[in-house]
């Protein structure tokens, strides 16, 4: 015996079975979807720029203001300490003296004391809501650029063949670092600087570790090359 559904309830039945299949492809398009469309890019803040730049600048002129100032007395009266002399291994005078201390042929505390203030004023011009064109910021990020690898070079310097450290100097290294790589990052999320996306994003979105990474390899490199020497600092 067969039992007979009633017309009404196929009917029900067929448009519910229809209406699952549309729920299904709806859902299957909006995969689709979101398979294309990219998740939006941090943009670095101009704000937050303009007092990174600033503040950066003055430290790094600060620092290489006293070193330039150390230099001149030095030259005046070589029997002359240095304030930030204080031991064999601390020490200003044994770097500025060398001749990684003058690579370009005058002390190398000038050239800081010259470009530091570019650095200050593109913080104050970010800060007064001006933006520099195009063509300004790949200038300044390449001069951050040379500071970065100068300065990196001259840690090398200082730490392997020269055998001290200069207190003023490192304070234009942490004042450098961090201008080099949110300059890049900055220019990166402007645009200014072509790069492919995701390395646009891993660069803006990682400044901060970038910079802690870099300095804390520094402090890194600097501890063990001293490891055994740290008894003559105290």
């Amino acid at each position: 015996m067969t039992t007979q559904i009633p017309a009404d309830s196929q009917a029900e039945e067929k448009e519910l079975l229809d209406r699952d299949d549309a729920v299904d492809d709806d859902v299957d398009d909006d995969d689709e979807l979101l398979g294309e469309v990219n998740l939006p890019e941090q943009r670095a803040s101009a704000r937050a720029m303009g007092w990174l730049l600033l503040i950066a600048g003055i430290i790094g002129l600060a620092g290489s203001a006293a070193l330039a100032i150390e230099r001149i007395l030095l030259l005046e009266d070589p029997g002359h300490t240095p304030s930030c002399s204080f031991n064999p291994i601390v020490t200003c005078g044994t770097v500025m003296q060398s001749w990684q201390g003058e690579l370009f042929g005058f002390p190398n505390p000038f050239l800081g004391v010259a470009t530091f203030p570019v650095v200050m004023t593109f913080g104050v011009m970010l800060l007064a809501g001006l933006r520099p064109p195009r063509w300004m910021w790949l200038a300044f990020w390449g001069g951050t650029a040379f500071g970065a690898a100068l300065v990196t070079w001259l840690f090398t310097q200082s730490v392997y063949v020269i055998g001290a450290l200069c207190p003023y100097c490192m304070v234009v290294w942490v004042a450098m670092i961090p201008t080099f790589v949110y300059t890049t990052g900055y220019v990166l999320s402007e645009r200014h600087l072509p790069a492919p996306a995701g390395l646009r994003r891993a660069v803006v979105e990682n400044r901060s570790l970038i910079t802690i990474v870099w300095l804390l390899g520094i402090a890194i490199f600097i501890t063990v090359e001293f490891w055994d020497r740290w008894h003559l600092v105290f």
